[in-house]
């Protein structure tokens, strides 16, 4: 594997956690973003923090499974 393709599984695993700790913390602006404010104008605020706690077990997933099968 190639370091690049190494960056970009790290770099999945590292936004999953910022991703989880802002959702879980509740940070202001974080939620106050434009993308974020699509998701909690859909969701509602508590909505939005459990979606974007999915997002980052989805992207530390990804992350780990490509580390851990990738050839």
């Amino acid at each position: 594997m190639e370091p690049s393709e190494y960056f970009i599984l790290i770099l999945f695993i590292t936004l999953g956690i910022f991703s989880i700790i802002a959702a879980i913390l509740n940070l202001d602006w974080y939620f106050q973003t434009n993308g974020a404010m699509t998701f909690v104008k859909w969701l509602g605020r508590k909505g939005a923090r459990i979606f974007y706690v999915l997002l980052g077990l989805g992207l530390i997933a990804c992350g780990v499974t490509g580390l851990v099968f990738w050839k």
